[in-house]
């Protein structure tokens, strides 16, 4: 039987996939979130709806100030790129990437798991649409969890941890087809990155972008608000 699992969080389709891919492989499920200083706000209630709806075990929200560092569209106030290409997006790392955070992010989960007993991690990162992001490749990953395994008494001590990525060969349509298998309701998530005030998705960002390319080309119709 499957036991105790961090699974981390943001409040999207590709964290809570992750999470619904968890359950079903019958963990306890322990869900960790960050308020980091991100301009949006909407995904910290994004991710308590998803949280309820698979009730998980507990669900942890931290508050880290990523913002103070800067460096990233998402906590600073450079502007979020709106309308670009899929060739532009697999050009360059955005700014929209935040300075190591997956690094930080799995960080705090490998610290908890290690208090709570657990073994498994889950991260809903994917190479195939990412939009360039360095922290989402399956070697990143992999020397994570080599890492994982040097750095905690839990790994020296023979307890080994895994970092699980169920989503990574994936495209946004298949993680969406998967998510529809597994009954998620993707009309409690929020990937926007530069949300309006009252939490509707702009249409415009990458993640808007490839959110709407994932539902039209899984064929389920998408859920989301948009502004435009």
């Amino acid at each position: 039987m499957a036991g105790k699992a961090v699974v981390l969080l943001s409040g999207g389709i590709d964290s809570t996939t992750t999470l619904g891919c968890a359950k079903a492989e019958g963990y306890h499920l322990y869900a960790l979130s960050f308020r980091y200083g991100q301009r949006n706000q909407f995904e910290i209630e994004a991710a308590r709806r998803v949280a309820r709806s698979m009730s998980v075990k507990d669900h942890l929200i931290l508050t880290i100030d990523l913002a103070s560092i800067g460096g990233s569209a998402l906590t600073t106030e450079i502007p979020v790129p709106k309308e670009r290409s899929e060739e532009e997006m697999s050009q360059h790392v955005p700014v929209t990437y935040v300075p190591a955070r997956n690094t930080i992010f799995l960080s705090f989960a490998l610290s908890w798991a290690e208090s709570l007993g657990a073994s498994d991690i889950f991260i809903g990162v994917n190479v195939l649409d990412y939009s360039g992001y360095p922290d989402c490749r399956p070697q990143f990953i992999e020397a994570f969890e080599k890492m994982a395994n040097l750095g905690t008494r839990a790994g020296v001590e023979g307890q080994r941890i895994r970092v699980h990525t169920p989503l990574i060969q994936m495209t946004k349509s298949q993680i969406i087809q998967k998510g529809h298998e597994l009954g998620i309701d993707y009309g409690m998530t929020q990937s926007c990155y530069d949300p309006s005030p009252d939490g509707k998705a702009c249409g415009q960002c990458d993640s808007c972008l490839l959110r709407e390319k994932g539902f039209r080309e899984a064929g389920i119709p998408d859920p989301t608000q948009y502004v435009v």
